[in-house]
């Protein structure tokens, strides 16, 4: 058995490719794609319920006891009492948790889509029926109310031991499965001051938004509040100001340059860099380090008769090979294209890179945000 420490260049060819698309300069965006109405946004709605008619793949009560709790207190809200002491042996239920996101605005009477996910044993949710389930708000209050049949992407099929399957079969979706029963106020509503509020928090983003508005409305519109938040000056009538947003959503920035950044995945190698990066005339040393691990197996036989025993033993063979490192000076790189190229006459694997990144930082040489996922 051998095993190599080695790594591909593949990686590194995407690097180059993300430069000659990241080297634009940046361009104009409307406001809706950099912010939002402040207090107008989604809210996450959950609840617990029962999915029944399943065939057979439903929870094992013996390990899930909360399934037959549930099903116990359904019935006896139903008007059915099941004596005491009564172990019931459930095959085609199974409890699930429910969740679903309310849009902002949404009113009673709306429908929602729902996902319904198993969180006993069950091994399959296909062909069951979610019954009639609250789903509640952070605050606690129900929001909306969800039944029907669970649609499940997968199948899967067992037969003599052996079993096959395709997709997840824990989890499926209701489409419009929920009725939305309470309205969420929102500020939009209000006679007050409307507010918009950035996605990223930016200075320049801010003032080129504000002056924008400003332009197109008249001064005192638009009111910057911080790197993140601008106060609208807005029409009192709903109307008006519904037509009042429409076109401020419109509206085209001029979007700044991003913090330069890069972004390193510890796990997979994965290295991005956007085009803020800069790269100040350094010189670099790079090895390449090969490590070889190889295992042979070895069997003592004892001679007949000795009432000895059959011993195996493993003998390893370590081997360190260590390539030139030879030092190359890096030429000051203002473009993402530039770093990139620099970096990969190196010869470095995106696992070496990472490496050479935070040592290229902790030297004053690479102008950016090391940010490690």
């Amino acid at each position: 058995m051998v095993r190599t420490a080695s790594f591909s260049l593949a990686a590194l060819a995407l690097l180059v490719m993300c430069a000659a698309l990241l080297a634009a300069p940046a361009h104009a965006a409307r406001v809706k794609d950099l912010a939002n109405v402040q207090g107008v946004r989604n809210n996450q709605l959950v609840g617990y319920g029962l999915v029944v008619g399943l065939d057979g793949t439903g929870d094992q009560t013996t390990q899930t006891p909360f399934t037959t709790q549930s099903l116990m207190s359904m019935l006896s809200n139903l008007g059915i009492n099941v004596p005491p002491g009564t172990r019931l042996q459930l095959k085609n239920v199974a409890a699930v948790m429910v969740t679903a996101t309310l849009p902002p605005f949404s009113q009673p009477g709306q429908q929602l889509d729902v996902t319904v996910s198993s969180m006993g044993n069950a091994k399959s949710l296909r062909g069951g029926t979610l019954l009639l389930t609250p789903l509640k708000g952070l605050d606690g209050e129900v929001y909306a109310m969800a039944q029907g049949s669970v649609s499940v992407g997968g199948a899967g099929a067992s037969a003599a031991g052996s079993r096959a399957q395709i997709n997840h079969l824990s989890a499926g979706r209701i489409p419009s499965g929920a009725t939305v029963e309470r309205e969420v106020p929102t500020p939009f509503a209000d006679d007050g001051a409307l507010r918009l509020e950035l996605a990223t928090a930016d200075f320049a983003t801010v003032r080129s938004m504000v002056d924008a508005i400003n332009r197109s409305f008249g001064p005192g519109t638009a009111t910057a509040l911080d790197g993140r938040v601008i106060e609208l000056r807005t029409p009192m009538s709903p109307n008006e100001r519904v037509f009042f947003m429409a076109q401020i959503e419109d509206l085209e920035v001029a979007g700044s340059r991003a913090p330069a950044r890069v972004v390193i995945n510890a796990r997979t190698g994965s290295v991005v860099m956007n085009q803020s990066v800069r790269l100040a005339p350094v010189a670099v040393a790079h090895g390449n380090l090969s490590v070889t691990v190889s295992s042979t197996p070895s069997v003592s036989q004892p001679a007949p008769f000795a009432n000895g025993q059959t011993v195996v033993t493993e003998r390893a063979d370590i081997e360190i090979r260590q390539g030139g490192g030879p030092i190359m000076h890096l030429d000051g790189g203002a473009q993402l294209a530039d770093v990139v190229k620099a970096l990969n006459l190196l010869g470095a694997t995106p696992q070496d890179l990472i490496s050479i990144l935070q040592a290229l930082k902790t030297a004053g040489a690479l102008t950016a945000e090391l940010e490690i996922i």
